[in-house]
C-alpha cells in the first residue's frame, strides 16, 4: 500500500487500519481488473470503475450501443469474482415473479414451496433493463435497496454480496419503458464502455474471433473473500475536507437553474463509498479529491434531470457535471 500522506492535504490525523486487510482488498482489485482485461476490450478506466462498484457494494449500469461487450464484462465480473451469476433477458411480457420467485404448490408434500427466481445470485445481468414494464421493473427496487425480496407476505435476504448489473441501448427507444429516476438512483454508477480504437479492435479480431472471451477469465476469489474486500473499503480513510468537498458538489447541482432535480443525499453516499473504493484499486488507503473527480460523471450523472430550456441548448446531465468539476473549489 502507498503511505498516507503527512503534509498539508489532510487536516485529520489518519487513524491506524489493519493493513493486512486493506493490502489484500488492493490486491483483489487489482486481480480483477487483470482477468477482465483478457476478455473486454474496453478502456481500462471502464473497466476498473466495474470494478469500484463491485467493492462499494452498489449496483451498475451500463448503457451503450449493442455488441460493445456489456454482456461479457458482467459474466467476465461474475467469473472473476467466483461469484454465482444469473442472467434476466427483459421483455414486455416479464412478470415481477420472474425476476423474484413464486411460490408453487407441492403435491406430495400438500404444501407451497418456493423456487427462487434469478435475483437470488450474487451477480444477477438484467439485460436490456428498460424493455420490461415498469411493474416488473418496481420488483428489483427492494433488492437493490435492501438485499432482501418479499414474496407473499415472507420475506427472504438475498446472498452476500449482491449486484445488480444492467443494461440498456441509448439509441433504440420503441418498445421501451425509460426507467424512472427513483430507480436510476438506485444505481451507484452509470458507465459507458464506447467503441475500441482500431488497433485494439483488430487484436481482439484475431484473438477472440475462435473462442469464448469469459472461458479465459480465472476465478481470482469467492465469495467469502470478496465480503472481506467490500467490508475493508470501509476502513479507507476520507479527511473530512474530502467529505465537504463532495457535499458542496452535490449541493451546487440543487442551486444550479439548468437543473430540475438534482443529486440527493444518497448520492453523496455512494460517491463516498465509490471513492474508497477507487482509492483501494489505485493501491492507497486513503481519498484524494482527483477520486472525487473521476467518479463524479458516473456517480451523478444519471441522477440530474435538465429542465427543458437547458435541454433545448443541447445541455445535458453531463455538461453540468464537467462545470460544476471546475467551478467547485477543490481541498488542498
Amino acid at each position: 500500500m502507498v503511505p498516507s500522506p503527512t503534509v498539508e492535504r489532510l487536516s485529520l490525523a489518519r487513524p491506524p487500519a489493519p493493513e493486512d486487510g486493506l493490502e489484500r482488498a488492493a490486491e483483489l482489485g487489482a486481480a480483477l481488473v487483470d482477468e477482465l482485461r483478457t476478455a473486454v476490450r474496453a478502456p481500462v478506466a471502464a473497466l476498473e470503475s466495474a470494478v469500484v462498484c463491485l467493492l462499494s457494494g452498489g449496483h451498475l449500469i451500463i448503457e451503450d450501443v449493442p455488441g460493445v461487450g456489456k454482456t461479457v464484462l458482467a459474466k467476465s465480473l461474475a467469473r472473476a469474482a467466483g461469484c454465482g451469476y444469473a442472467r434476466l433477458q427483459c421483455t414486455a411480457d416479464l412478470l415481477p415473479s420472474d425476476v423474484t420467485g413464486v411460490s408453487v404448490w407441492d403435491q406430495a408434500a400438500q404444501r407451497f414451496s418456493f423456487r427462487p427466481g434469478p435475483v437470488f445470485a450474487n451477480l444477477l445481468l438484467v439485460d436490456e433493463v428498460n424493455r420490461a414494464s415498469p411493474k416488473t421493473q418496481s420488483a428489483l427496487l427492494e433488492s437493490m435497496e435492501e438485499g432482501q425480496v418479499t414474496v407473499d407476505g415472507e420475506t427472504r435476504p438475498l446472498p452476500r454480496p449482491f449486484m445488480v448489473v444492467a443494461t440498456q441501448n441509448p439509441v433504440e427507444y420503441e418498445g421501451t419503458f425509460p426507467l424512472p429516476e427513483a430507480q436510476l438512483d438506485r444505481f451507484a454508477m452509470r458507465l459507458s464502455l464506447g467503441y475500441p480504437d482500431p488497433q485494439s479492435e483488430a487484436e481482439m479480431l484475431l484473438d477472440l474471433a475462435g473462442r469464448d472471451p469469459v472461458a479465459s477469465v480465472r476465478a481470482v476469489a469467492g465469495e467469502e473473500e470478496l465480503r472481506q474486500a467490500i467490508d475493508a473499503v470501509r476502513q479507507v480513510h476520507l479527511d473530512p475536507e474530502i467529505a465537504r468537498y463532495v457535499v458542496a458538489l452535490a449541493h451546487a447541482t440543487r442551486i444550479d437553474s439548468r437543473l430540475v432535480l438534482g443529486a440527493s443525499p444518497r448520492a453523496g453516499l455512494i460517491m463516498v463509498r465509490a471513492a474508497r473504493a477507487r482509492a483501494l484499486v489505485e493501491g492507497r488507503d486513503f481519498v484524494l479529491p482527483e477520486d472525487v473527480k473521476a467518479l463524479a460523471p458516473m456517480v451523478l450523472g444519471h441522477r440530474l434531470v435538465p429542465g427543458p430550456e437547458a435541454r433545448g441548448r443541447g445541455v445535458s446531465a453531463g455538461h453540468v457535471v464537467e462545470d460544476l468539476l471546475a467551478r467547485v473549489p477543490v481541498p488542498r
